[in-house]
């Protein structure tokens, strides 16, 4: 068109324009590759926090965090060349601690996840005092994943493999239960269904004491269907033995869900603990270890050395069955609560701190002080708290509440409240309202309390700190000439 001039793209002003609008938009580009590089660098060890965009976060969608789900595809291509972690050294005299896992694996109920460890269990062993005690956490339980926010404790093995980090599933499943109880986690021990099928059968089967009629079918296909009567010893070969221990649905027979299955697999540990410390048994088994330990390195994963798991075996045969602590993470240490997960309505486990501190003192204290509640004489601890007691007598023996009163005051306790009848009961319960640890663990034991007879209920504006609600099993336990 007349009068109108078109830009001349080869004119060396345009090419040198294009030239260095080039060269910005790469200098840019390599920019922010790098400082993302540096940023969440995990490689190595760098000074300094990474920022939260490093961490393997996620979008809320409820009033509790979700997390990533782990059962998505991205999640199951994991890679088990992850870095191994180092064997830690254990000078045969100071307490460890070793977090039992159990993958889910292809469970075949399409719960998907396999890399997900749906059984939970810390072994804590002190070599001075000879006691040992054991843990047991429900995969449920809603706990923060060290730089991955808060999710359900059973996927931060899974996270760990995707995530591809240094040591692993392993390595930030122990950091993850160590933060959340508070313990030093420094061994690990992953066994496969079929290296345990195939130890129990090594050692002739185990015994295992029924409390339910139970209806089992290790294969999942009707071939090996067979009913545990309660009431007696059974022997169980290694499918059986599986069976038992994974069992958890009440079509079953197996009571208490994944309690109720932490429960049963404590007990086959100690059974299988009986059946190894056998005179005849063990002599075989230690002087066969380092054979064994070769047949079974395929199905057995751990940082845990030969030398070690020697070692722990010879010390096992001097702790007494009674002296080794059982506890598990029941429902009533945790509040149900409901969250979503990738859009997922899901369940899980809010912890209760002040009672989860309680049993983990009880399993991990003796000769390993891990806490303040580990030092002292109970009474003198109850008496530094200084707890204003509110007594209520729920039985029908008269002046109950006022005899109890003049005992616990013997004892140092402060009782400054009698409150009115809430109705007859046959079990004494234990309101707490104030964080009064030392008070709540000396009317534990004084009482004899479980779980369910102890109730967390904070309220500042509570005129006591806690409230107790007698039963009738108090009566016989209130000691003479009060």
């Amino acid at each position: 068109m007349p009068g109108s001039r078109t830009p001349y793209i080869y004119h060396p002003f345009w090419r040198s324009l294009a030239y260095w609008i080039f060269v910005t938009a790469a200098m840019l580009a390599a920019f922010f590759i790098v400082r993302k590089l540096t940023l969440c660098w995990t490689l190595t060890a760098l000074p300094g926090i990474p920022p939260a965009e490093c961490s393997l976060q996620y979008q809320p969608s409820s009033d509790l965090s979700t997390l990533p789900d782990p059962t998505t595809s991205n999640v199951l291509a994991v890679e088990l060349s992850a870095p191994e972690m180092d064997l830690p050294q254990w000078d045969g005299a100071s307490r460890i601690n070793i977090a039992f896992f159990g993958l889910r694996g292809d469970d075949g109920q399409g719960e998907g996840c396999p890399t997900c460890t749906d059984t939970i269990m810390v072994l804590t062993v002190d070599p001075v005092t000879k006691t040992a005690g054991m843990l047991s956490i429900p995969r449920d339980m809603w706990v923060n994943i060290p730089g991955a926010g808060y999710g359900r404790i059973n996927t931060a093995w899974a996270i760990g493999e995707n995530a591809k980090l240094p040591g692993g599933g392993p390595a930030l499943a122990m950091q993850t239960i160590s933060q959340f109880i508070g313990v030093p986690i420094h061994y690990y021990v992953q066994v496969d269904f079929g290296t345990f099928v195939s130890f129990i059968n090594l050692i002739g089967g185990i015994d295992v004491y029924v409390e339910e009629r139970m209806v089992l079918d290790p294969l999942g296909e009707g071939q090996d269907h067979f009913v545990l009567k309660p009431g007696d010893y059974r022997h169980l070969t290694g499918p059986r033995a599986l069976a038992y221990a994974r069992c958890r649905h009440e079509s079953q027979g197996c009571s208490g869900g994944d309690v109720g299955r932490a429960k049963r697999q404590q007990q086959v540990i100690l059974a299988i603990r009986d059946k190894v410390l056998e005179p005849e048994t063990f002599a075989t088994l230690i002087t066969q270890a380092p054979q064994l330990y070769a047949e079974f390195s395929s199905g057995i994963h751990t940082n845990l050395s030969l030398e070690d798991a020697i070692q722990l075996a010879v010390l096992a045969k001097d702790i007494r069955v009674e002296d080794i602590k059982r506890g598990v993470i029941d429902n009533t240490m945790a509040i149900p609560a409901d969250t979503t997960i990738n859009g997922v309505p899901a369940n899980v486990l809010r912890p209760v701190p002040d009672l989860i501190r309680i049993l983990r003192d009880e399993i991990f204290v003796p000769g390993g002080p891990l806490s303040p509640l580990a030092q002292g004489d109970p009474a003198a601890l109850m008496q530094t708290d200084q707890a204003r007691i509110r007594i209520i007598n729920n039985t029908y023996i008269p002046d109950l509440e006022q005899h109890t009163a003049t005992y616990l005051n013997a004892q140092g306790m402060q009782v400054v409240e009698f409150g009115a009848p809430t109705g007859y009961t046959s079990h004494t319960k234990v309101i707490l309202y104030s964080s009064k640890l030392y008070a709540l663990r000396y009317l534990k034991d004084l009482f004899g309390l479980e779980s369910p007879q102890i109730v967390i209920q904070p309220d500042p504006a509570s005129t006591v700190d806690m409230e107790i609600r007698l039963g009738e099993d108090w009566v016989g336990r209130l000691p003479s000439g009060y």
